[in-house]
């Protein structure tokens, strides 16, 4: 006899090969751009341009623009158009002096000098920032041809480590201690004294054309080695050996810097241009080990959902058939008689009370407009979200279409009000509710309102300190537009149609007056299983929620969205199914009021992620001063609302379609 194999198991196996293949592909730009060394050549060009993004540090939220640490200037300065995620990001990218010439090697050229007087006092403020930059390791990040520029280095077990930044100098402390970089040159051994990296050699990698009958030759990859060097004559320029840059912590006399840099071409053919951001995400730090790390999570998170639901669905089973069975026996006793099938209806009764609250189950919660609100506005999280992450995992939301993933995230946000503003009338109607024009208002405006204060109030600090994250006037005015303009609206819409639609019809009646709860046990009282039905949602997403915050506060690349959109997929069934659960066993104990505690059962997983937040903010980052760690719980309580609404709605829906079901295909008299 042949052993079927489960569909369930087939569609799995297919969804992990696909997240698999995901992850591994990825847009790296949006079209290829040729290079040639002759200018005639049409849809060619001769001169490479390398852009500057804005600064930022791992000890500090506060990123900073390219000119406010007074480093060279393009003469004729140009700023590429920025999307609404770029700006929400605080990316402000602008061109460089550095300019070069394809094929055209640079063995040491000045870019610009830089003096600093001791007595003028504008001198020395510049001084003291670009000082502070070095004290908190703040990195540049610059861009050729829609690529990183990467400072490669050794690492540990022989391996290399590309980092997409890299410092403006360093700092040896007064007791002798290399922080940061200086660690990697012996002569930064001046106590006391910041160390600046004035000289930059390029390496441009092409892959040619010619074998393959197209023009010119497309860049592949760009590296740099960062340098400190001593220029003493302007004239005889040394870019590869000398004494380090120094300035000292005590500003007593003047300081001169010289910028300087070298670039070489290198072919490569056997790397291809769609395949040149590889060199990078391979070479990021824990990626090897996050393979296994997911895989193993995801295995015990299944197999645990999968025991949850085998036990729920025998027990109910088994009840819904007792139930069944005795009803249709009691139909021909004699009620007065006490006999077998009676006792066996009241020994059903004790065994499983969750029929007996039949006719308080459906009784409208406490707060219902409330939680119509949050259920509204989290349907429209998570269809902004599942969106999201499908799309990229398709690719389209890759590291190098810079901006994109916040972009889409704002957007479908936007145009998804029309299901919030229905689900949340829909529901406050099923609770009985009449005030529609508040719940409407509500529903468009409290959540949202929330995050946009919390947003403004952060954008004020950013502000205040000068920071280029700061959102201008014009962007706060258009997300304003965006939201009144365009949210506002289609959640009324949404409204409008949810009210017109007749209450969800519920399966049983309600009875007029309440049934008693009776003395519960610690395990089944509100807060204990509210509390332990967030552990394991938060078990499936702890180790994607490190790389994250590490993309977010590190300022490493993410790119893994198919391991992501698994992940998203399996927090999705182990929300519901453990929500189900502890449900199933409250309604046993007798206990009807499951509305609220059927979202904060689920939602509670965000709680989970605000400790674990603050884990990470002790025992990983370096973040130091009050205004970076303001920024940082302002940004992260921003994350544990949205995520709060997210679970806690998948959670209630969830348990709502379980309680309908149940009460659904029991006989009641």
């Amino acid at each position: 006899m042949k052993r079927r194999i489960p569909l369930s198991f087939v569609l799995f196996i297919l969804l992990v090969v696909y997240c698999f293949s995901c992850s591994a592909f990825y847009l790296p730009g949006l079209a290829p751009v040729s290079f040639c060394e002759e200018k005639d050549i049409p849809e060619c060009q001769t001169e490479i341009q390398l852009f500057v993004n804005r600064l930022d540090s791992v000890e500090s939220v506060l990123p900073y623009e390219y000119d406010v640490f007074d480093f060279c200037k393009d003469v004729k300065e140009t700023r590429p158009s920025e999307n609404l995620g770029q700006v929400l990001f605080g990316e402000r990218i602008e061109s460089s002096p550095y300019k070069f010439h394809f094929k055209k090697d640079v063995k040491c050229s000045s870019v610009c000098p830089k003096t600093y007087k001791k007595d003028v006092k504008e001198d020395v403020a510049k001084l003291d920032f670009l000082k502070m930059g070095m004290q908190l390791n703040y990195q540049h990040h610059w861009i050729i041809d829609n690529m990183p520029v990467t400072w490669c280095y050794d690492v540990e077990d022989g391996q290399k480590y590309c980092n997409p930044g890299f410092p403006i100098g360093c700092l040896v402390t007064a007791d002798g201690r290399a922080k940061d970089a200086c660690v990697i040159n012996s002569k930064f051994n001046e106590k006391n004294t910041y160390y600046v990296f004035n000289h930059v050699s390029i390496k441009i990698t092409y892959h040619s054309g010619e074998s393959e009958g197209w023009k010119g030759a497309r860049l592949v990859g760009a590296t740099l080695e960062p340098k400190s060097i001593k220029q003493t004559d302007e004239k005889n320029l040394n870019c590869e050996d000398g004494s380090p840059m120094e300035v000292p912590v005590v500003f007593d006399s003047d300081v001169s810097i010289l910028y300087t840099y070298s670039v070489t071409f290198t072919e490569d053919n056997s790397i291809k241009w769609a395949s040149r951001w590889d060199y990078i995400l391979v070479s990021m730090p824990h990626t090897n080990i996050q393979w296994f790390s997911i895989m193993n999570s995801l295995v015990i998170v299944l197999f645990l959902s999968g025991m949850v639901a085998m036990i729920m669905l025998r027990t109910l089973h088994k009840d819904i058939a007792r139930y069944n069975q005795v009803d249709q026996e009691n139909l021909i006793k004699v009620p007065s008689t006490r006999d077998k099938s009676s006792v066996t209806y009241e020994d059903a009764q004790e065994e499983s009370g969750w029929k007996q609250v039949h006719g308080d189950v459906f009784r409208p919660p406490r707060k219902g407009m409330l939680l119509s609100i949050f259920l509204g506005q989290g349907t429209q999280i998570f269809i902004m979200t599942f969106i999201t992450l499908f799309l990229a995992c398709l690719g389209f939301l890759s590291p190098a279409n810079r901006g994109a993933l916040m972009t889409c995230a704002v957007v479908l946000w936007v145009l998804l009000g029309t299901p919030a503003g229905y689900v949340s009338a829909r529901l406050y109607k099923t609770f009985g509710g009449e005030k529609w024009k508040t719940n409407v208002l509500l529903t468009a405006l409290l959540c949202p309102g929330i995050v946009f204060a919390d947003f403004f109030l952060m954008n004020l600090i950013l502000w205040v300190e000068g920071s280029s994250a700061a959102i201008p006037f014009g962007t706060l005015v258009a997300i304003l537009a965006l939201w009144f303009g365009i949210s506002v609206p289609l959640t009324f819409i949404g409204a409008y149609f949810g009210f017109k639609k007749p209450a969800i019809e519920q399966p049983v009646r309600t009875n007029q007056i309440p049934r008693q709860i009776p003395e519960q046990s610690f395990f089944t009282k509100p807060i204990p299983g509210i509390i332990m039905g967030g552990i394991l949602p938060f078990g499936c997403i702890f180790i994607q929620l490190f790389f994250i915050l590490n993309s977010i506060w590190s300022h490493q690349m993410y790119y893994m969205f198919g391991f992501l959109f698994l992940v998203f997929i399996i927090l999705l069934i182990t929300c519901s199914e453990a929500t189900i659960l502890l449900c199933y066993f409250h309604l046993c104990a007798e206990d009807y009021h499951w509305w609220w505690r059927s979202f904060l059962t689920s939602g509670f997983t965000a709680v989970y992620l605000f400790i674990y937040a603050v884990h990470y903010f002790f025992s990983k980052l370096q973040i130091i001063g009050a205004a970076s760690t303001i920024l940082y719980f302002g940004y992260t309580m921003i994350m544990v609302l949205i995520f709060f609404l997210f679970t806690g709605t998948i959670g209630f829906f969830a348990c709502f379609w379980f309680v309908n079901k149940i009460y659904s295909v029991v006989k009641v008299d």
